[in-house]
């Protein structure tokens, strides 16, 4: 159950340099397939900035959005999907710190690529408690050489590097949701905790990070699930966990959400969208779906929050206008999956 007047203010902050899709075909990181399949036409990079560091400028843009001082937060939640900077601390604390949320209690979100959804369900069950103050959301991941390739260390998969935002609050009444935030109607989550081999070495456990290898290679432990589990059974079991989640939470959200105006896909590429997320959300409405991930990639933990700040652009096509609802859907490793139904204020 969402509390009552529950609303949340996003935010993205994405660097301004990227590598682009023609330069990384040019250079033989990716195949012409490849490309073909994901349809993306960039990738944004980071310069010498942490991941957490990129998080506190994202956090910046949501506090100033939905009129938070960092000193009201009750919570600091962050999520992740890759290394963070150093080995052995908590980001969580250092965001907190550099953002001067002295009265917050700062919390890693470990829920690989559905993090995001996974901060935002701790958020909603803190602010179930009537009294307590916003809760701030945060995501960042840097996918940097020479431990990771953004472009081919995955199958189907570009990640892109970025950190988004969101302030999540409680009004007394409708009046007390800021102008121009999302309302959040209803939030399913579901998990599958069979499938973590997907992302797992079935050889061994491992003593240290790049034990096993250099870089990090996704493909290698997919591939062996796949050989195993089968790929149109993993397809399958994608396709109907998202018909499920988007199921439930279009009826948690009740007939006065009104029609969707879009169902906004996680940010895995053209053929995913086709294959798997396309025919998921057809089963369920006949509202259009939409992959913003052309010009960002794959976020890591923050395409929920990305697409939720979409969702509040000035302009875009994702924008929604005052009263209008939109659905966002999200899948991590594990897996799990999440359907959030938000509608514009």
């Amino acid at each position: 159950m969402i509390p009552d007047h529950l609303w949340l203010a996003p935010a993205e902050w994405l660097p301004n340099e990227a590598e682009k899709t023609a330069d990384a075909l040019a250079a033989d990181r990716i195949t012409a397939e490849e490309a073909e399949s994901m349809g993306y036409e960039q990738l944004p990079v980071a310069g010498e900035e942490s991941a957490p560091e990129l998080a506190v400028r994202a956090a910046r843009r949501a506090l100033r959005k939905s009129g938070t001082r960092a000193g009201e937060l009750s919570a600091v939640l962050h999520a992740s999907t890759y290394y963070q900077g150093h080995d052995f601390w908590s980001p969580a604390h250092f965001v907190a710190a550099e953002l001067g949320a002295e009265q917050a209690v700062p919390m890693g979100v470990q829920q690989m690529c559905n993090g995001a959804a996974a901060a935002l369900q701790a958020a909603v069950h803190r602010l179930d408690e009537i009294g307590v103050g916003p809760v701030l959301a945060t995501t960042a991941d840097r996918f940097a050489a020479p431990g990771f390739d953004r472009w081919g260390g995955d199958y189907g998969v570009w990640y892109g590097d970025g950190a988004t935002a969101a302030v999540i609050g409680r009004g007394g009444t409708p009046a007390h949701v800021p102008p121009g935030a999302l309302v959040l109607r209803a939030l399913v989550t579901q998990a599958a905790p069979a499938l973590e081999s997907a992302h797992r070495d079935l050889e061994a456990f491992h003593p240290a990070p790049h034990t096993r290898s250099d870089v990090v290679d996704v493909r290698r432990t997919k591939k062996a699930f796949l050989a195993r589990y089968g790929r149109t059974e993993f397809l399958d079991h994608l396709r109907r966990r998202t018909s499920e989640v988007l199921a439930e939470a279009l009826t948690a959200a009740g007939p006065g959400t009104g029609p969707l105006r879009a169902v906004l896909l996680p940010r895995l590429g053209r053929t995913t969208a086709r294959e798997v997320y396309g025919p998921a959300v057809a089963e369920v409405t006949d509202a259009p779906v939409l992959d913003l991930g052309e010009r960002t990639g794959h976020l890591g933990a923050g395409d929920l929050f990305a697409n939720l700040t979409a969702l509040c652009a000035e302009d875009g096509p994702a924008q929604l206008a005052p009263g209008e609802s939109a659905a966002v859907l999200s899948a991590g490793a594990g897996f799990t999956w999440t359907a959030a139904v938000v509608r514009r204020r």
